[in-house]
């Protein structure tokens, strides 16, 4: 499609010549192209008429020029007239992907992919949230290995989200959730406990000097967001050996007196997780609607810091109006932080997702609340792939734009800004909804990661499994990605990656199982079967399975990380080899028995049903001490 473009165009033409190659367009003058007019208006607005060749595109900022100019796109591959418009409900609504806590950093080249597809959206924000993989000149340790961000990494992409019309902005922890740098002698004395900065230490001001000047300097905004959540054990280590016993709220409150002055002298504008404050007058709770703030607490907490609420665990709207006032209790309006159920396994739980995520932000509007963005987490590995997001950034973009979701309108919107399947993308939340797990999931059942890593021979989750038709389940979603990959376009790596697993699961889910049983039986001519042909299947298909991660990753992310997903993978496969040995051993006389199958099998949480929320993988693949969060 040829386009001409008239009329307010200042900082437009950029982005217009980046998004042409993904949505089929040319900028031309030619007599044959639709000339559209973009009229810029003062007020928020989204303004598409299409008469013939003849487009009008009114806006009242950048971001929703572009959503405009992906309206225009997506109907007129359907009709050469029409007329649409809509109302944008929040001045900030974008995403905050994690590239620290999962070992993965998305590599320049897909965040920019990432940024193209939310310009069209009509997302105006993007975050990194980075621990320690930016580069702190002062401090070579500080993500040493880890993939790290280099300045002109971020200036690259700051430069291409402008033209998007995309703000980022720096998002960096300067209090805990900082286990990586902890570890390197260079930062020891600095730290209260494994993960938290030591409150008081003057060494730590200058280390969060250095971070907050690194992590600032390459990007325009003015914003940045400095985390200082989930501090667990706040002056319970070093911080109390030192100092003695002061309250978590006291503590937070030095902390905070001292962090200021520095976000001041750089000219920032910082915004934080409120958690903390919370857990400072709840007993350690967050979600207390009943925490009571004194006036003396208010009136310490700084007003130049924004608060933020992040929620994605509960399911009604009630919840979150109510939250919603108790953060405005701090004399400001929060932003609100959402979800994508991203972080536990290779999939997606979509049904959290859209269940947490619609209450919340018909909240939001409703309680005027007028900045939001949603999490996307990569605990423990990081092994569900970045852009199966998309649809979760999708859904928060179409919040965005109608004061009630429409699913009819979302399915469209999705399929044309990625060019991918909505139900395909859909479909992924069945890696883990299984039978035996209830509709939507509700309680976060991950058996596709738990069942892929735990051991044949010492299943710490056999318990939970047994007569639950597994094996049949991956067999027939196999066969949907086995299509599916065929019909995403560039996501079609995705679905690549869903079949390659469901094909490891459809033998191994229940295998350990079978193999226990049979040997209980006394039956070897099974076992024998299980030993020669089985297991060197599951082998087969679980090399087949790394090397098909191996690709997706590499194209994603940055090489470092991978090694934790490798070191996994090489385990699984050393020990389905150590089953076959110790089977054929048995079988030949060399052993009297197998220990391992020799062992009752328990409950893994001392539950019946499902187990949910395992996200531990050293804890799936053994009962002995591996490392208590690898």
């Amino acid at each position: 499609m040829k386009l001409s473009f008239t009329g307010d165009l200042n900082e437009l033409s950029e982005g217009l010549k980046i998004l042409q190659t993904d949505y089929n367009f040319t900028l031309s003058d030619s007599a044959d192209a639709i000339q559209i007019t973009a009229v810029q208006l003062l007020e928020p607005a989204v303004f598409v008429a299409r008469k013939n060749k003849a487009c009008t595109i009114k806006y009242g900022s950048r971001i929703e020029f572009f959503r405009g100019l992906g309206i225009f796109l997506e109907q007129s591959k359907k009709n050469n007239n029409f007329e649409i418009t809509e109302t944008p409900q929040f001045t900030m609504n974008g995403a905050m992907f994690d590239v620290s806590q999962g070992n993965s950093v998305i590599n320049v080249k897909s965040v920019k992919n990432i940024l193209r597809k939310m310009s069209v959206m009509g997302l105006n924000m993007l975050m990194l949230y980075t621990e320690d993989s930016y580069v702190v000149p002062e401090h070579p340790y500080f993500g040493y290995m880890r993939g790290k961000y280099t300045y002109d990494d971020y200036k690259e992409l700051d430069d291409y989200a402008y033209n998007l019309g995309i703000e980022m902005i720096p998002c960096i922890q300067i209090l805990a959730h900082l286990p990586d740098a902890s570890r390197w002698p260079e930062f020891r004395g600095m730290f209260d406990d494994e993960t938290t900065l030591l409150v008081g230490n003057d060494r730590v001001y200058e280390f969060i000097d250095h971070m907050i000047k690194a992590a600032s300097a390459p990007f325009r905004t003015k914003r940045i967001h400095v985390g200082m959540d989930e501090a667990w054990r706040l002056g319970q280590g070093n911080y109390l050996l030192q100092n003695g016993y002061k309250t978590p709220y006291d503590i937070m409150n030095q902390h905070m007196e001292m962090i200021m002055p520095i976000i001041e002298k750089y000219g920032l504008e910082p915004m934080m997780w409120s958690d903390m404050f919370f857990r400072a007058v709840a007993n350690g709770g967050y979600y207390e609607l009943n925490a009571a703030f004194t006036q003396t607490i208010l009136d310490n907490m700084p007003k130049n810091m924004q608060y933020i609420y992040w929620d994605y665990y509960h399911d009604k709207e009630d919840f979150y109006t109510q939250f919603i006032d108790k953060h405005r209790e701090f004399g400001s309006d929060p932003i609100f932080a959402g979800g994508i159920w991203t972080w536990t396994g290779p999939a997606i739980n979509w049904g959290r997702t859209f269940n947490s995520t619609n209450p919340a932000l018909t909240s939001c509007k409703q309680k005027g609340i007028k900045e939001v963005f949603v999490t996307i987490w990569g605990d423990n590995g990081t092994e569900s792939n970045v852009y199966l997001n998309l649809l979760g950034l999708q859904l928060f973009a179409e919040h965005g734009y109608s004061e009630v979701s429409d699913t009819d309108k979302l399915r469209e919107r999705f399929e044309f800004c990625t060019g991918a399947k909505y139900d395909d993308f859909v479909a992924v939340k069945y890696l883990d909804e299984v039978p035996g797990v209830p509709e939507n999931n509700p309680s976060n059942a991950n058996p596709s990661k738990y069942l892929v890593w735990q051991d044949i021979l010492a299943g710490m989750f056999d318990y939970h499994i047994k007569d639950l038709p597994l094996e049949k389940h991956y067999a027939r979603l196999k066969e949907t990605f086995k299509q599916a990959k065929n019909r995403n376009g560039e996501f079609n790596m995705i679905f690549e990656y869903a079949q390659a697993l469901c094909e490891v699961l459809e033998i191994k889910s229940e295998l350990g199982l079978k193999i226990t049983q049979s040997y209980k039986d006394g039956d070897k001519v099974s076992l024998e079967g299980y030993a020669k042909e089985t297991l060197p299947e599951v082998y087969k298909r679980m090399e087949n399975l790394r090397a098909v991660h191996k690709t997706n990753w590499y194209a994603i992310n940055k090489a470092f990380g991978w090694e934790v997903l490798d070191m996994r993978y090489g385990s699984t496969l050393i020990r389905i080899r150590s089953a076959i040995e110790q089977i054929t051993d048995y079988l030949n006389g060399k052993l009297d028995k197998i220990e391992e199958l020799e062992e009752k099998r328990l409950s893994f949480n001392g539950a019946q049903g499902m187990v949910t929320y395992a996200n531990t993988y050293g804890y799936m693949v053994s009962g002995s001490r591996i490392a208590p969060n690898a």
